[in-house]
């Protein structure tokens, strides 16, 4: 009998699975459980179709349901995967049992619901799943004004799409600036004066206290640590919450993040079961403490190590150092692994190097700034994290540097980088290499 995988979720990490399941044993059935009405598209598109920076939601769809069933994945869409029995090697499926010889668990994440009144209303807007999506991107055609609720990355997408979008909007978060979590605020700072100018409010150290309705149980507005703001709609863009209480029921290991627990593999506590994606945690390759809730792309890479190994193949996942970036406002934003402010937080010593650069020849038509942060290990230099704001090439510098904490680059090596001048692509002096030798300069 072939080899029988069952996949949990359509997200980037259960599509992942199941077609590197399939390309490591062809045999194999593969059957992948969704609730949604559709899988592998781009979620993290769909900020910029709101933005109008895309224009429509199908150039999000990865692939059509048919190309899937050409492959020969099958996959169940709307259909609720309602328990596990790990012993007995089945799930439960609307009542009837389907067994497995493998089951991978990518039941990705949910947002932190805002727990104040009125929490129930409509006009509150959970950007996850497309189709909800477009319906949502019609209603935006009648908004005055919006509050977007956090500033972690979706909701830094959102407040440019809303304010590129001509919506009076208004950033309300807990915390002293954008992306705390992330970044610092020298690194911020562009972004928010930017938003500034694009017309959005801005709410630091402001908390939601209540979402305000009217007598047809509609947001009218907000209710605020800094008092009421107006408003006919509320984007929730909390923390992310990995979606484990069907894995966990079923008696699988949880860890500190309240993300399952997995080795290398992938492999979960328990015998021929996998997981990946936000439900799981993985540690850091600097510090090693476990992290949860990363991108999409490392989400479907995850996904192709549990999917291998799965159907019998061999593959590991690495420690993650964490590269990001993102557009906010009219800049680029983005870093590896540590902040400054994250690494003191956690009592984690290092050096550090700053240095403004440019991102092609300053003669050259629309030469843009790049800012670069450089974090080392005291001693030794080796890089442990990075932070960048600039008007370009922040993507492919976040990138590069990732790689250089994961082999051990230091200080010294970054200092003496040869770099590519060419005046529309790179300036003489390379940003990164500036503040490497600025760190140098001051040791």
């Amino acid at each position: 009998m072939p080899r029988r995988i069952v996949v949990i979720g359509g997200g980037a990490a259960g599509i992942g699975a199941a077609g590197a399941a399939k390309g490591t044993d062809p045999s194999a059935e593969v059957v992948v459980f969704t609730e949604y009405q559709d899988a592998a598209y781009s979620p993290c598109g769909i900020p910029y179709v709101h933005g109008k920076e895309i224009p429509d939601f199908e150039r999000l769809f990865l692939g059509s349901k048919q190309q899937y069933a050409d492959q020969g994945i099958d996959i169940r869409y709307e259909t609720r995967v309602d328990s596990c029995d790990l012993s007995a090697k089945t799930v439960s499926v609307g009542g009837k049992q389907v067994p497995f010889d493998a089951l991978v668990i990518a039941s990705g994440w949910n947002y932190g619901k805002p727990d104040v009144p009125g929490n129930e209303l409509t006009g509150i807007y959970y950007m996850k799943n497309i189709r909800e999506a477009m319906e949502w991107d019609k209603v935006l055609d009648s908004v005055r004004s919006a509050v977007v609720l956090e500033a972690g990355p979706l909701g830094l997408e959102m407040v440019t799409a809303l304010a590129h979008r001509g919506i009076e909007t208004h950033l309300v978060d807990p915390t002293p600036w954008a992306l705390s979590m992330a970044t610092d605020p020298d690194i911020a700072k562009p972004v928010e004066d930017s938003w500034v100018e694009m017309g959005a409010h801005l709410h630091f150290n402001t908390k939601l206290e209540a979402i305000l309705g009217d007598d047809k149980g509609a947001v009218r507005g907000v209710r605020t640590s800094d008092g009421e703001i107006a408003c006919q709609l509320l984007v929730v863009a909390t923390h992310k919450i990995p979606n484990i209480e069907l894995g966990q029921t079923a008696g699988l290991k949880v860890g500190t993040t309240g993300g399952f627990i997995v080795d290398e593999t992938m492999q979960s506590s328990a015998k021929d079961v996998w997981a990946a994606g936000d439900c799981i945690e993985v540690p850091h390759g600097v510090s090693n403490v476990p992290v949860q809730g990363l991108s999409g792309s490392h989400a479907y890479s995850q996904g192709k190590v549990a999917g291998v190994n799965a159907a019998g193949g061999k593959r590991a996942y690495q420690p993650v150092y964490v590269p990001w970036g993102m557009v906010a406002g009219k800049w680029m934003i983005g870093g590896v692994s540590f902040s400054e402010t994250l690494a003191t937080a956690l009592g984690i010593p290092f050096v550090m190097g700053v240095a403004q650069g440019i991102s092609r020849a300053r003669y050259y038509p629309d030469m843009k700034p790049v800012k670069v942060k450089l974090l080392a290990e005291p001693g030794t230099l080796r890089l442990i994290g990075a932070q960048m704001v600039g008007g370009e090439g922040i993507k492919e510098r976040a990138d590069f540097l990732a790689m250089a904490v994961r082999t051990g680059i230091t200080l010294r090596d970054l200092a003496t980088m040869e770099n590519v001048y060419s005046p529309p692509i790179g300036a003489l002096n390379e940003p990164i290499a500036l503040a490497a030798q600025n760190a140098l300069s001051k040791l």
